[in-house]
């Protein structure tokens, strides 16, 4: 048995390995971790940039890659404490976003400021503790290449949004978004789609 697979079996030494890991009311990785740990296990790209004001809440038993040319702006958190959370080449993460793993964000992304994507949801079913008590589940966020998310924008655990797809400033994003469409409101739904037959965007009728 290995050493992960030991300490994972053992209730008090998994305990014990976390609180090493982190403080339990602060979740956030302890100083040695950061500096000691998480440098020789994450990826950073060429000329990629985390900001000086930038919280990274990364764990070394989590993938964290930041790729070429790679951009986390000032005020932004990024966690992967119970997902990977993966950002592709020439994409930025715009001020004051929150990314929660599992997200993979593709290449040539633009994110604009405070987005909230979160793969993870907290339990509330047992009404004897409090929601933050309870055990979380997540479902991987995908951003397709390309895309453009706007201002404000929430996008919740388990969608994915397709290649070259627009989502509009302040949206809730709870349902896939096809490739090539501009997505809008809350819930989002689908206001133009690219008509490859004809080179054009096309304005995109809802069926009442």
């Amino acid at each position: 048995m290995g050493i992960i697979a030991l300490i994972k079996s053992k209730k008090e030494l998994k305990r014990f390995a976390l609180w090493l890991l982190q403080d339990p009311y602060r979740p956030r990785p302890r100083l040695w971790v950061r500096w000691l740990w998480n440098p020789f296990v994450h990826k950073k790209g060429r000329r990629s940039l985390i900001s000086k004001y930038t919280r990274m809440d990364v764990f070394p038993f989590k993938d964290f890659i930041l790729g070429d040319y790679a951009t986390i702006e000032d005020y932004s958190c990024v966690n992967n404490a119970l997902g990977d959370v993966k950002i592709g080449d020439k994409s930025r993460v715009g001020l004051g976003n929150t990314v929660i793993g599992p997200v993979t964000i593709g290449a040539n992304v633009n994110m604009a400021q405070n987005i909230v994507l979160s793969g993870l949801n907290h339990g509330f079913e047992d009404i004897k503790l409090a929601p933050r008590e309870q055990p979380c589940s997540t479902a991987p966020i995908v951003i397709g290449d390309d895309c453009w998310i706007g201002a404000n924008v929430v996008v919740v655990a388990g969608v994915h949004v397709g290649k070259h797809a627009v989502v509009a400033a302040g949206s809730v994003v709870t349902k896939d978004v096809l490739p090539f469409s501009v997505v809008g409101g809350n819930p989002a739904r689908i206001l133009k789609r690219y008509d490859l037959a004809t080179s054009q965007w096309k304005r995109h009728h809802q069926h009442q």
